[in-house]
């Protein structure tokens, strides 16, 4: 089983309430070869929200303590943001996922390219909180634009058949 950001498959629950499709991950949606995973959702927010961004540091730093969740507005969400990726943790085990495809530069999916804590709509190398907590269970965690090229890896492959 493939789980996958939930924007990615077209459903609008981004912070501005709009939908990052990939026809390719909706088409594995359909296909009943991915499930679908909001962690930001599944730590409380609601649809819209008030832009995030880590400040301090990337995921794994926010899972340590040393850096930061907050919101435009200055309010701090780092334990949101947690709860989310320890739901998103759980799900990804009662499915046994094999692959986990996270949407690119969000605070709880991004996999290499996060925004860089200063809402200035600049990117830097990191990745989410949920990216690192997976990543930290052993899961491989890749973005979107990823997808093709680990669709045609052998241990991968079984995955995509039919899709």
């Amino acid at each position: 089983m493939i789980v996958v950001s939930s924007c990615l498959a077209g459903l609008k629950v981004r912070y501005n309430a709009t939908d990052s499709l990939d026809t390719n991950i909706q088409q594995l949606v359909e296909a009943k070869k991915a499930v679908t995973v909001c962690p930001e959702l599944l730590g409380g927010f609601s649809t819209p929200r008030e832009p995030a961004e880590i400040v301090g540091g990337n995921g794994d730093d926010v899972l340590a303590g040393h850096a930061r969740v907050v919101e435009l507005s200055g309010k701090d969400v780092t334990e949101m943001y947690i709860k989310g990726a320890y739901q998103a943790l759980r799900m990804a085990q009662e499915l046994g996922a094999l692959l986990i495809v996270l949407k690119e530069s969000s605070p709880s999916c991004g996999s290499s390219m996060i925004y860089n804590g200063e809402f200035a709509n600049e990117k830097t190398a990191g990745y989410g909180v949920t990216t690192a907590l997976l990543r930290k269970e052993g899961y491989t965690v890749i973005s979107e634009h990823e997808l093709n090229a680990y669709a045609v890896q052998p241990e991968y492959a079984t995955l995509f058949t039919a899709r």
